[in-house]
């Protein structure tokens, strides 16, 4: 079953829901015809041709065709950094908390498949500067804590907070000392920092040798289509509180173009740094974001 944000709205097991959330979307690879990867596959490798054939894992190639050994426990073990955008802007739109209720359930269910792999993870929420900071660690305690961390987020949301990404990432490239991956979730609406000291921010991870996967959560129809009903509104900044009044089809053409251009400088930028770049859309449910994380696992491997 894949699960939206609608699903979620009003249940309080973050845990639980983690749990069902990535089951069911395993259950759905299973299923599927195409097996070009799974969650499996983190535990494996390709067999090459005259290596030993102890290790080799019968029971795959049976549903695969495809010959893979079992990974000894240092080649499995991943270490995960969850970077998650906490300034007020995130709390958008209002009446379900939406981007910051998407991104802290993609980060449980991600948290749930990392310890699920036996990957440790930790946890980095920020928004002008760095508000939580865990350890990284891979014990079902630790785990728990973290959904416990979860759960709080929503539970108390920041007021009038700014965000500085490209400072924060600066930050964590400095303070994650061993390689890792790490996984970004932002809506990118940054008050202090412009696109080139984000992308030197970005390039300071990558020099570090981590491996980076930034999630842009977006209301994709309102935030970048601009799609509202034809008459005028009162716009209002959340991190700012500036205001604008106006009618969104006076500009919707416009903005739109602007936009789509901005994003795609922002996609062709993030490419050459080999930095994953990817919309999160909060309409499109969590599988996008399990998905994306399995083909960047896999391509680590």
């Amino acid at each position: 079953m894949q699960f939206s944000l609608e699903d979620i709205k009003g249940l309080g097991n973050i845990e639980l829901l983690a749990k069902q959330m990535v089951e069911g979307f395993i259950t759905g690879l299973h299923k599927s015809p195409y097996h070009g990867f799974s969650v499996e596959f983190a535990e494996h490798r390709l067999y090459n041709t005259g290596e030993s054939t102890r290790h080799i894992d019968w029971k795959l190639y049976a549903k695969t065709d495809r010959l893979y050994t079992k990974r000894y426990e240092e080649e499995t073990n991943l270490r995960c950094q969850l970077v998650i955008d906490q300034s007020s802007s995130m709390y958008y739109p209002e009446e379900n908390f939406g981007k910051m209720r998407f991104s802290v359930m993609a980060g449980a269910a991600l948290t749930y498949l990392f310890h699920k792999q036996r990957d440790a993870v930790g946890l980095h929420t920020f928004s002008d500067q760095l508000e939580i900071e865990t350890p990284v660690k891979s014990s079902a305690s630790h785990v728990h804590k973290l959904f416990l961390q979860f759960n709080e987020m929503l539970e108390k949301p920041k007021t009038q907070k700014r965000t500085n990404v490209a400072s924060i990432l600066n930050q964590l490239a400095q303070k994650i000392h061993r390689r890792s991956l790490v996984i970004i979730f932002s809506d990118m609406f940054d008050n202090e920092a412009n696109e080139e000291e984000l992308m030197s921010a970005l390039q300071h991870l990558k020099h570090k040798k981590h491996e980076v996967l930034l999630f842009h959560v977006t209301d994709h129809h309102t935030e970048l289509d601009f799609d509202f009903e034809d008459r005028p509104y009162e716009f209002i900044d959340s991190e700012t509180e500036e205001r604008v009044r106006l009618n969104p089809a006076s500009i919707k053409k416009a903005f739109r173009q602007q936009m789509d251009s901005y994003y795609h400088e922002l996609y062709l930028k993030c490419a050459k740094l080999k930095v994953d770049l990817i919309e999160a859309d909060i309409n499109e449910g969590f599988d996008q974001i399990l998905k994306s994380y399995l083909i960047k696992r896999q391509k680590m491997s």
